[in-house]
């Protein structure tokens, strides 16, 4: 692998905060209020404690950041252990279609394969075509067997 990748830690948090808030804004969304940037500090917090609950990859320089994988943790009845759920990826605008997020993604499977995760899933929204061909080249297959359904609590 060239591109390196770093668990990311709480000391790391405004970097990760500025490149969600770069994503945001890049998809089309306001610059963040104090309101956003706490819930994004809360939602992320756990994540850069080294718990069970999942982790923030950074991608490239740490000081630098050219992006992040997020992936948080569940259990799974069927397949008898530990998955995961690729929450988010961004990579700047810049240094896309250059392989990176293919690369990471396939690094951070090996990794939780040989942490025991039994299987990677990502969730996107139906009209969602670039993000398919993204994951599908990275490996991930549409299962047609599987609806997603969301009760927010």
């Amino acid at each position: 692998m060239t591109t390196a990748i770093t668990l990311a830690t709480a000391e790391q948090q405004p970097q990760v905060l500025s490149l969600m808030e770069r994503r945001d804004t890049e998809a089309g969304g306001a610059p963040w209020d104090d309101s956003d940037n706490a819930l994004a500090r809360r939602a992320v917090g756990p994540l850069l404690q080294g718990g069970s609950e999942g982790a923030i990859w950074l991608i490239g320089p740490t000081r630098a950041p050219l992006g992040y994988a997020i992936v948080t943790f569940g259990w799974s009845i069927p397949l008898a252990g530990r998955e995961g759920w690729v929450e988010d990826v961004f990579i700047r605008p810049n240094v896309r279609r250059r392989g990176i997020g293919t690369e990471v993604l396939h690094a951070i499977a090996v990794s939780l394969r040989q942490a025991g995760l039994k299987a990677l899933h990502v969730r996107l929204p139906s009209a969602a075509a670039a993000a398919e061909h993204f994951f599908g080249g990275a490996g991930f297959a549409t299962n047609t067997d599987l609806t997603v359904m969301t009760d927010l609590l």
